[in-house]
C-alpha cells in the first residue's frame, strides 16, 4: 500500500461564520456535546503538547476532566515528564481529533496547577483501580519489569485494604488557560473551514477565518 495514496474525501457541509458562538468556550461546549451524542470514542481524549526548557516538543493523549470559562483541566502524576516540562515552560497546546465528525479543535495557552482541594475532589471520584494505579506507578520513570509494577500494585492494595485511598502528594491537576482556539471543519477537496479565536488584552475574543 502506498501511504501517499491514502486519503478520505470529506463530505461535511461545513460551518459559516454566522453559525459560530461569540465565545469559544460556548462553541467548544456545543461541539463537545455533539461529539458525545454522536458516539465518538472517548470524545474527551485530547493530545497534549508540551516542551521543557530545551524546547524539544513532546505529545501524548490525556483525558479532559473539567472545562469552563477558566480553562481546560487534566490530572496527572506531578513527577511525570509532562509535569516536569510544564514546570520549566508553563504553556501547552491541546488537540481534540474528532475524526468521525471531520472536526478538530486546537487550543493553546498558559498552564497553571489546580488547587489541592480540586485535585482531591476529583481523585475520590476515580475508580478504585485508578486510585491504586496513581500510587503504584512512578509515571515516566524507567522500571525493571511489568512484574515489579504489579508487585507495587499488590502492595498498594494491601496498604489501602480498608478502602480509604488518600490523594498522593505527587498527584494533581493542571488547567490550560486558553489564549487561542481553532475550530476546524473538514470540507470536500481539502477546502476546509478554519476559524481562529484569539484573546485580546481586554479579554475580548477576536474571530478570524484561516485559509485551509
Amino acid at each position: 500500500m502506498n501511504i501517499a495514496d491514502m486519503r478520505v474525501q470529506y463530505s461535511t457541509v461545513g460551518i459559516a461564520r454566522e453559525e459560530l458562538r461569540d465565545n469559544p468556550v460556548e462553541q467548544f461546549r456545543l461541539w463537545f456535546d455533539q461529539a458525545c451524542a454522536s458516539g465518538v470514542a472517548e470524545p474527551n481524549a485530547m493530545s497534549l503538547a508540551t516542551a521543557g526548557r530545551d524546547g524539544r516538543p513532546w505529545v501524548r493523549t490525556v483525558l479532559l476532566k473539567q472545562f469552563d470559562a477558566r480553562g481546560f483541566v487534566f490530572f496527572t502524576n506531578l513527577e511525570s515528564r509532562k509535569a516536569q516540562q510544564l514546570g520549566e515552560n508553563p504553556h501547552a497546546a491541546l488537540l481534540f481529533p474528532w475524526i468521525a465528525l471531520e472536526r478538530q479543535v486546537m487550543i493553546t495557552g498558559a498552564v497553571e496547577r489546580v488547587s489541592i482541594a480540586d485535585a482531591a475532589a476529583y481523585f475520590i471520584t476515580r475508580p478504585v483501580g485508578s486510585q491504586l494505579a496513581a500510587w503504584a506507578s512512578p509515571q515516566s520513570q524507567v522500571i525493571s519489569s511489568r512484574a515489579m509494577l504489579e508487585m507495587k500494585w499488590d502492595e498498594m492494595k494491601r496498604k489501602f485494604a480498608d478502602g480509604k485511598i488518600p490523594l498522593p502528594s505527587f498527584w494533581g491537576g493542571y488547567r490550560v488557560l486558553p489564549e487561542t482556539f481553532e475550530f476546524w471543519q473538514g470540507r470536500a477537496s481539502r477546502m476546509h473551514d478554519r476559524y481562529q479565536y484569539a484573546k485580546a488584552p481586554d479579554g475580548a475574543w477576536r474571530i478570524e477565518q484561516l485559509a485551509p
